[in-house]
C-alpha cells in the first residue's frame, strides 16, 4: 500500500479530564486530528480515515457507526475488545488494532502477587494488624503448587512464565489441547474446564471476553475446584459466574478469590463481594503501572506512523476471534 496522498483525518475519542496521548504532536503534523468526547463522536468520525479510542471503555462507536463513511482503521488503547466489537464492524473492511503487549508483564506480576499474598497470608496479617492481634501462623511455599491459567494469549503466557519461575507447576487452558507448549507445557481444552480445574491450587482467568468465553467459569467449573482452591480473575468479570462463585465461597466450596474485574464496574456499594470472606477486591487496575498511559501513547503513535506511511500495522485483531492471533499484521485497504 502507498502512503496516503491526501492529508488524512484521524479522530480521537477521549474523555473529560484525560490528557491527550503524549507525542501525538508528530501525528498532528501529518494529519488533521479531531478530538471528541462520546457525544460528538458521530460528527468527528464522519470523513475520518482512522479512529483512536483513547477512551477505551466507551461503547460509543456502535452508535456513531452509520457516520463512519471513510473509516479504514480503529486503534483501541486496551487489550480487551469486548466494549468495541459489534456485527457491523466485524463484517466491515475496517482494520482493528489493540494494545497487545503493554499490559502483559504488569498483569503477570499482579497475578503472582495475588498468589503470593494468598500463600503467605498477607491479607490475614493485615486484618490482624488492624486488630492489634499477634498470632503466629505457618504459611505455604509456592514450590510445587499448581496453577491452571485459563487463556493462552500474551497475558496468560507471561503469567505462566512468572509462576513457573517461582517453582509452580503450570498448565494452560485454551481452544485446543496440546502438549509441549513452551510456556505451559500441557494445554488442556477450555471446553473441558470442569474436568481439569480439580488439578489446580490456583485457577487464573486470563482469557479475553468473547462469545466463547462468556460464562466459561460457570457453576460446573467452580463446583469442580478443590475446597482449598484460589481463583484469580484478571480477564473480564463476565467470564466468571459471580453468583456461583459467591455461593462456593460462602459454603466452603472454594477457599478464596482475588478479583480485579467484575460484571458491573465500579463494583456497587451493596455488592456482597466487598464482605464475603476470602474475597480480595481490586478496582480493575492489574495492568496499570506507573507510565502505562505513556506506553499506550507511544504504541499508538508508532502505529499511526505506519498507517500514514502505508506500512503494515502492528497488533491487528482477528475480529471474528476477538483478539490478536500470534504474529499477524496487515495494512488497511486503500
Amino acid at each position: 500500500m502507498n502512503p496516503l496522498a491526501a492529508r488524512p483525518v484521524i479522530a480521537v475519542l477521549t474523555a473529560p479530564g484525560v490528557d491527550n496521548p503524549a507525542g501525538i504532536e508528530t501525528i498532528e503534523a501529518r494529519a488533521d486530528v479531531r478530538y471528541t468526547y462520546a457525544d460528538g463522536l458521530a460528527d468527528a468520525v464522519a470523513g475520518a480515515d482512522a479512529l483512536l479510542l483513547w477512551d477505551f471503555f466507551s461503547t460509543a462507536v456502535r452508535d456513531a457507526w452509520p457516520r463512519a463513511d471513510s473509516l479504514r482503521w480503529i486503534h483501541i488503547a486496551a487489550a480487551g475488545l469486548d466494549k468495541l466489537l459489534f456485527d457491523e464492524l466485524r463484517e466491515s473492511e475496517v482494520v482493528v488494532t489493540n494494545a497487545r503487549g503493554v499490559f502483559d508483564r504488569p498483569i503477570a506480576e499482579f497475578v503472582l502477587a495475588s498468589i503470593l499474598a494468598r500463600a503467605k497470608g498477607l491479607h490475614v496479617s493485615h486484618d490482624h494488624q488492624l486488630e492489634r492481634r499477634w498470632e503466629h501462623r505457618e504459611t505455604r511455599t509456592l514450590v510445587g503448587e499448581k496453577a491452571l491459567v485459563v487463556g493462552t494469549g500474551a497475558i496468560g503466557r507471561e503469567s505462566a512464565r512468572l509462576l513457573a519461575a517461582v517453582g509452580m507447576e503450570v498448565r494452560g487452558a485454551g481452544r485446543t489441547a496440546r502438549s509441549g507448549d513452551p510456556d505451559f507445557g500441557e494445554v488442556v481444552e477450555s471446553a473441558s474446564l470442569a474436568e481439569q480445574v480439580g488439578w489446580a491450587d490456583h485457577v487464573v482467568v486470563a482469557a479475553p471476553l468473547t462469545e466463547q468465553t462468556r460464562g466459561l467459569v460457570g457453576a460446573d467449573v467452580i463446583d469442580a475446584m478443590q475446597p482449598s482452591a484460589h481463583l484469580v480473575n484478571i480477564g473480564r468479570g463476565e467470564i466468571v459466574d459471580e453468583d456461583a462463585l459467591l455461593a462456593a465461597l460462602s459454603s466452603g466450596g472454594i477457599a478464596a478469590a482475588s478479583l480485579d474485574v467484575f460484571c458491573h464496574e465500579p463494583l456497587p456499594d451493596d455488592s456482597p463481594m466487598w464482605t464475603t470472606p476470602g474475597v480480595v477486591v481490586s478496582p480493575h487496575m492489574s495492568g496499570d503501572v506507573l507510565g502505562w498511559r505513556e506506553t499506550l501513547a507511544r504504541q499508538f503513535v508508532d502505529n499511526a506512523r505506519r498507517f500514514l506511511d502505508g506500512e503494515p500495522l502492528a497488533n491487528v485483531v482477528d475480529k471474528r476471534l476477538g483478539f490478536v492471533p500470534a504474529d499477524t499484521s496487515r495494512s488497511p485497504r486503500a
